[in-house]
């Protein structure tokens, strides 16, 4: 039997935005002309409810699981790459390590579901594997109804553990070949879109194999019809890491804690998350806007605007890393940047 057990998220009052925005507004700077970080420092500082917001320990947690998809023609890498790229996480020679380390963000790797024994285990992984991978979601069932509870619950009781009790901001990314798939059934079934509107190239797919992988994709929806409840999407389409990471997000927001949604992938995890409970969506920051074809309207449905545009479709959480420099620059002219008053500057002429 399954421990399933959902948090409370707690929904953020207004009592303190008011001051907050007058802090804000009280800058050395005309109103509004910090923009979008003005909106950032302003949810971060509503979120843990003081004038002065922190970020502690900001971790970068990512998760990784095969694709039993991956059996049919989606994607141009095989599904050894993936517990290859985890052993280059691990040496921290991936794109990831590099961003994390350049921004000071801790890396943590959990094996979520890859097809791969680890002998001797890493002492640097965390061992979360919920199976060898997926099965083939055309043919059946990505994981059977216990697996995706079990997945949720997994990445809620880790951001909740002791391990991350002094963090108080995550970012999280994926590795998986054939998680674009995934994550592409997993927007469609929850918001409704058209596959056609969500299926792009994944790793690099011509037009011709991109119809391929949409016909596939179109054939596993086929299989199922329509569903609407987030669990059994993710049990029909889901990814160990997508679900594990929806889990995740969950428990941050259960906290009051911020995190960064990445891509197109990390995307449909919130997505699942949200629809899960609706009180997600105030614990999260869109970073950027994904080159994945879809990626726009799915943020367009969800209202999102992403902080940065870069055509970016590693994954990893790429995105997510390349913004935190301006999540980390708005706590910052919160805290640190003078007032009219402690600067001895005019303010504006009062009206009339």
């Amino acid at each position: 039997m399954s421990s399933f057990s959902l948090p409370k998220i707690p929904e953020i009052t207004d009592a303190m935005r008011e001051k907050i925005q007058s802090k804000i507004d009280s800058k050395t700077k005309p109103i509004g002309s910090l923009g979008v970080l003005e909106e950032i420092a302003l949810q971060i500082a509503n979120v843990q409810e003081t004038l002065n917001p922190k970020i502690e320990n900001p971790t970068l947690i990512l998760f990784a699981a095969d694709h039993g998809i991956t059996e049919e023609p989606v994607s141009l890498y095989p599904k050894e790459v993936t517990w290859q790229m985890v052993n280059n996480f691990l040496l921290g020679g991936a794109c990831a390590n590099v961003f994390a380390r350049f921004n000071g963000i801790n890396v943590k790797i959990v094996d979520a579901g890859v097809d791969h024994e680890w002998n001797p285990l890493p002492p640097n992984l965390i061992q979360k594997k919920m199976g060898p991978g997926t099965k083939n979601f055309k043919l059946f069932p990505a994981m059977d109804r216990e697996s995706a509870e079990s997945c949720i619950q997994t990445g809620i009781d880790l951001v909740t553990s002791k391990d991350f009790q002094n963090t108080n901001f995550f970012l999280f990314g994926e590795m998986g070949i054939g998680n674009t798939s995934s994550a592409s059934l997993i927007h469609h079934c929850l918001s409704g879109i058209p596959l056609d509107d969500l299926v792009g190239r994944g790793t690099g797919l011509n037009l011709e194999a991109t119809n391929q992988k949409l016909n596939i994709l179109k054939a596993a929806k086929s299989r199922t019809g329509q569903i609407l409840d987030p669990i059994q999407v993710l049990s029909e389409y889901g990814g160990f890491e997508i679900g594990m990471m929806a889990g995740s997000m969950l428990g941050v927001a259960s906290q009051k804690k911020i995190f960064m949604v990445d891509g197109f992938i990390a995307t449909s995890a919130y997505l699942l998350a949200k629809s899960i409970d609706q009180n997600t969506k105030q614990f999260a920051i869109f970073s950027h806007k994904s080159d994945e074809a879809g990626h726009q309207t799915i943020l367009k449905y969800l209202g999102a605007n992403p902080l940065l545009q870069l055509k970016m479709r590693l994954g990893e959480g790429s995105g997510a890393l390349a913004a935190f420099p301006l999540v980390s620059m708005a706590v910052s002219f919160l805290n640190q940047m003078a007032s009219f008053g402690e600067a001895n500057v005019s303010e504006t002429k009062s009206e009339g």
